[in-house]
């Protein structure tokens, strides 16, 4: 078996066989929704409960103005996430989730009337087949407003290759607003093979430094960390075999735009006008840009593109335009966050 087939049949085994219910993981990396927020939360109590129990992502990647979008989520699973979406993004919009595990689906498929039915609308889809070719299911270029995946990217053989897929399907500013497992270094080959850690997203990890590289091959040189948080590894096992890499769950966004490398300063300033219903006072673009409502807030050209040339530009007024430069954007520590020295980030 090669590498690439060997790692997918694990990682369908575990998913399908091995795990029957969240409660079977072994570490908190598929499970960290402490900071999924409110209206999301309410949102869960109106899901199938089977549909629910048998969810092992990571994190809650589902960023907010989605309504009548087409959002794409890969490694769909049981299809939690979908209906959470189906509902965000309402009867005019639309759902496709892509998994290749057909014992998930088959649970996210047998409800899919319920919830119809429950929601008074159908507007979800499920197809069987990989995230590394989404072409072969029908997925078209420059088709997708937001691609979503949550704790599922690690688990795949090909990660370069995933990516450059999603950059392929993503409209002109559309967005890839994922959640996933990271490690501060490189997981050793042996153990990227090993079946309870890749199972349990620790194996595939990738190390933020490959991945950002990945993305600025594909012509996306700024990433944009949302939130993270640690993950604790909480069995004897898996911490006496990889116990000595440290694992975080980010929430990342990364927009098809034609972005610069370097934050740039065009003099430019922009204000939230508040529109988004679950964020009337205020909106977080990423952990270190909070727009308070109508209130003037320098940014980066860089910024200033995700703002106005994404879905977010009816909810946002950007003042100035980039005829004018002022050098490197002054990123410095302050009240929006860290520097983008100690963070590596852009802005």
């Amino acid at each position: 078996m090669t590498k690439s087939v060997e790692i997918s049949e694990s990682v369908r085994h575990y998913y399908g066989q091995v795990l029957q219910s969240s409660n079977d993981l072994k570490t908190s990396a598929c499970c960290t929704i402490d900071s999924m927020p409110a209206h999301l939360k309410v949102l869960l109590g109106s899901l199938h409960p089977e549909v629910l129990e048998r969810f092992y992502g990571c994190g809650s990647p589902l960023p907010p103005a989605l309504w009548g979008k087409t959002v794409l989520d890969l490694g769909c699973g049981s299809g939690r996430d979908c209906y959470l979406l189906s509902r965000l993004v309402g009867p005019e919009g639309l759902v496709i989730g892509v998994d290749m595990t057909p014992e998930q689906l088959e649970v996210a498929l047998r409800h899919r009337d319920w919830h119809a039915e429950s929601f008074g609308y159908a507007n979800v889809e499920f197809l069987h087949g990989h995230i590394e070719n989404l072409a072969a299911i029908g997925i078209d270029d420059d088709s997708i407003d937001v691609v979503i995946s949550n704790c599922v990217i690690n688990l795949s053989p090909d990660k370069p290759k995933v990516l450059a897929e999603i950059f392929r399907v993503l409209k002109p500013g559309g967005e890839l607003y994922f959640s996933d497992v990271f490690a501060d270094r490189r997981v050793p080959v042996a153990l990227q093979k090993d079946p309870v850690l890749l199972g349990e997203c620790l194996g595939g990890a990738l190390y933020w430094e490959d991945f950002r590289r990945v993305l600025q091959a594909l012509g996306c040189p700024d990433v944009r960390v949302v939130k993270q948080n640690p993950i604790s590894l909480n069995d004897a096992e898996v911490v006496a075999k990889i116990g000595m890499i440290n694992f975080s769950s980010v929430t990342v966004s990364a927009f098809k735009l034609p972005l610069e490398d370097r934050c740039e300063d065009y003099g430019q300033v922009a204000y939230y006008l508040g529109t988004i219903p679950e964020h009337l006072h205020g909106f977080d673009l990423d952990d270190h840009h909070h727009f308070e409502t109508g209130r003037p807030l320098r940014v980066c050209g860089n910024t200033a593109d995700m703002l106005q040339d994404s879905r977010y530009a009816e909810h946002f007024q950007v003042l100035g335009d980039k005829s004018r430069h002022f050098g490197l954007f002054d990123c410095t520590s302050g009240p929006q966050g860290s520097s983008a020295e100690t963070s590596g980030l852009c802005c």
